[in-house]
């Protein structure tokens, strides 16, 4: 998935263990000028980050990027609402799926590509506790038989 141009900058790791990855879109992200600089040395938290559509925008929510140290007083708030960067019937097409299939919207990643910061957004169907037991388990049967192959 990662192109030869593009440098990750942050991952959701946690995103892919708490839920089923349906569908991935690739968006840009409006930033001011304290914040992509923030970006770009990494300073950056999809945590707690989840995407809703609001009057026909794709805004993020709970996004960290940490203040830029060199930024004056107009430095940028770190949990501020961004705007995600997508086609209008992508827009559309996504909130009919959150609102009527249940899915919901969680971003993956932030990267660079060709020096423009973008946001891979997963359309997404959560997980219950069982499930995840169960891929836990799977992942450990699977390390233990590379273990006894490798032995």
């Amino acid at each position: 998935m990662k192109k030869n141009n593009e440098r990750i900058v942050c991952q959701n790791k946690r995103a892919y263990h708490d839920y089923y990855v349906e569908d991935i879109y690739e968006c840009g992200i409006a930033l001011t000028g304290t914040e992509i600089k923030s970006v770009r040395l990494g300073k950056v938290s999809l945590q707690e980050a989840y995407c809703q559509v609001k009057n026909n925008e794709m805004l993020i929510y709970g996004m960290h990027i940490a203040k830029y140290e060199q930024g004056n007083i107009f430095n940028h708030d770190p949990l501020r609402t961004r705007v995600l960067l997508l086609h209008k019937r992508e827009i559309i097409k996504l909130s009919n799926f959150v609102a009527r299939d249940g899915y919901t919207l969680i971003p993956l990643n932030v990267h660079f590509d060709k020096n423009r910061a973008k946001v891979d957004l997963g359309l997404c169907r959560g997980k219950k506790l069982y499930d995840k037991k169960e891929v836990l388990k799977e992942k450990d049967i699977k390390r233990s038989m590379e273990k006894d192959v490798n032995y």
